[in-house]
Formats: structure tokens, C-alpha cells, sequence
């Protein structure tokens, strides 16, 4: 029972990473860009979810709501004034100009809310009014799931579910993918490019405040530098399940949470993330584009 413990908890923390990579990889498979700012929108989310909780007095399901407001706002703000501008440029001025977002965003909350972590309330709280755990008890009680966990996993499939719909069955989505394949020739066929980078960036940044406020629910804390690890992590997750690819990115976050938990659980908590990255270059070698990514011959 022990494993399947740590196998619940392996899948509840990959649902957060594969929410968080979908968000990298809709903005890879359009815009082509690696925004390594988006870990810290995650930070940015979970902060305005703590202050409406906390300052504001709001319930926690309209915080969650006004984060992922906020953080689509502050997503289009980012692409219009770091990203746009640099449509033409390399691919390496565009990697400087994210890193510097993701310090500037780090800095920022540096400065408006103080290096001390802040307790976090998470969305459901661990126990209810009667003081008994907010969790679904199977086999007599040996395995327990938090409403949390369950919430957090049911979020990352309907997402998954609702992208893959969205981008393959809508006017919109569909113009996400001619961008994503030729904006030159999109924009030909009249689609704005302009705007359908705008809103891939604006539905990223939703996705990571969501993934904010589920970590800090984990976590029960939050600190300038909470969204850097869980960033870089997802962005594994995305190549790990092949970037670009929605799927993938779900099937890469679930696969590298499980992986995680049963090497703190079994190996060493210490060398956790060295295993994870150790099993990204095993899975690179033997397939560079990912579990589900597809090779595409550069066009010369």
C-alpha cells in the first residue's frame, strides 16, 4: 500500500508539472519561443491568490479565479513589450530577454513582498470544520488522496482535454496551428499574427497562475523563488513528452511527478531531481524529440 502512496502522490504532483507545461509547450508549438519567464508567473499567481485571501478576505475559489485574471493580463503585457518587438530576432536574443523577465518578475516580488516565505492557505484546507481529514479514504483507510490531489488531477485532464479541443476544433486554434507552422504564410492567408501569439501567451500565463495556487496548496508556502524549480521542471516535463505536443506534455509532467515521488520515497530525496534529469537525457538519447514529439526535417 506504501507504493500505491506514493504513487497517488507522484500523479497529483505531475498533474501541477503538466499543467504548467502545457503552458510552455502552447507557447513553444505556436510562437516557437522559450519563455523561461513562465516559472515565475507561477510565483506572480500564486501571490495575488495569497493577498486576496489573506488581505482582501476573498473565498479561495474567486482568489484562484482573480490570479488567473491577473496573470493573462500580465502574460499579454510580457509578449507585447519583451517578445514582440524581437519577432526576427535569434533565438538566442529571444532566451536572454526571458531570462531577464524571470529575474525582473523575481526582483519585483523581491521588493513588494519581502524574501520570508508566506504561509499559504491552501484552496482546500487539510482538514474540515469536524477536524477530520479532508481526503478520500479507500481500502479501510490504508490509501489516502486529498481533495486537493484529486481537484489537482482532474483540473490537468479537462485542460489537456479542452486544449486538444480548442486547437483542433476551433477558428482560433486552428490559426494557433497555421502560426505554429508558417506565420510568414498564415498571415498571408489573413490570420493576425500578432494577436493569436498575444492570446497562446495570454492562455499560458492562466494555466501557470492555476498551477500557482495548486503548488502553493502542496507547498503551504510561497517565496519569490517558489515558480523557478517547478519551472524548470515542467520544461522538462514538455521536452521530456515532446515540446509541442499537448499530450505530451501531459503524459511528460505525470510521468516525471511519479518519477520524483518514488525516488525521494525509495532512492534519495537529495539526488530526486538528479534522477529526473538523468532519465530526460536517457529518453533524449534514445528519442530526441520526445516520448510523443515528432522529428520535422528543417526546410532548406
Amino acid at each position: 500500500m506504501e507504493f500505491l502512496s506514493y504513487l497517488i502522490s507522484g500523479i497529483s504532483l505531475g498533474s501541477v508539472y503538466a499543467i504548467i507545461a502545457l503552458g510552455y509547450t502552447m507557447v513553444y508549438g505556436i510562437a516557437k519561443m522559450l519563455n523561461f519567464a513562465h516559472g515565475d508567473v507561477i510565483m506572480v499567481g500564486g501571490y495575488i491568490s495569497f493577498c486576496a485571501t489573506s488581505y482582501l478576505e476573498l473565498p479561495a475559489w474567486l482568489s484562484l479565479l482573480l490570479a488567473m485574471a491577473v496573470c493573462t493580463a500580465l502574460g499579454v503585457v510580457i509578449e507585447g513589450l519583451a517578445y514582440k518587438p524581437l519577432r526576427q530576432a535569434t533565438s538566442l536574443a529571444v532566451l536572454i530577454t526571458a531570462i531577464g523577465v524571470s529575474y525582473f518578475l523575481q526582483n519585483a516580488a523581491l521588493l513588494i513582498w519581502g524574501a520570508s516565505p508566506k504561509g499559504f492557505a491552501p484552496i482546500i484546507p487539510a482538514t474540515n470544520a469536524q477536524e477530520e481529514p479532508n481526503a478520500l479514504q479507500l481500502f479501510g483507510g490504508q490509501v489516502s488522496i486529498s481533495y486537493i490531489s484529486l481537484l489537482t488531477m482532474g483540473a490537468c485532464i479537462v485542460i489537456m482535454l479542452a486544449l486538444t479541443f480548442f486547437t483542433g476544433q476551433t477558428k482560433l486554434g486552428k490559426a494557433m496551428r497555421a502560426c505554429s507552422e508558417d506565420k510568414g504564410a498564415a498571415q498571408l492567408m489573413g490570420i493576425n499574427v500578432n494577436r493569436t501569439i498575444s492570446v497562446t501567451f495570454a492562455i499560458g500565463s492562466a494555466l501557470a497562475a492555476m498551477a500557482g495556487v495548486l503548488l502553493c496548496s502542496f507547498t503551504t508556502s510561497l517565496m519569490p523563488t517558489t515558480g523557478s524549480m517547478p519551472g524548470i521542471k515542467a520544461f522538462t516535463a514538455a521536452v521530456f513528452g515532446g515540446i509541442g505536443s499537448i499530450p505530451g506534455a501531459f503524459l511528460g509532467g505525470i510521468l516525471l511527478g511519479i518519477i520524483e515521488s518514488l525516488a525521494k520515497a525509495y532512492i534519495s530525496t537529495q539526488l530526486a531531481n538528479a534522477i529526473l534529469f538523468a532519465v530526460l537525457i536517457i529518453v533524449l538519447l534514445v528519442r530526441p524529440s520526445g516520448l510523443l514529439g515528432k522529428y520535422v526535417p528543417e526546410k532548406v
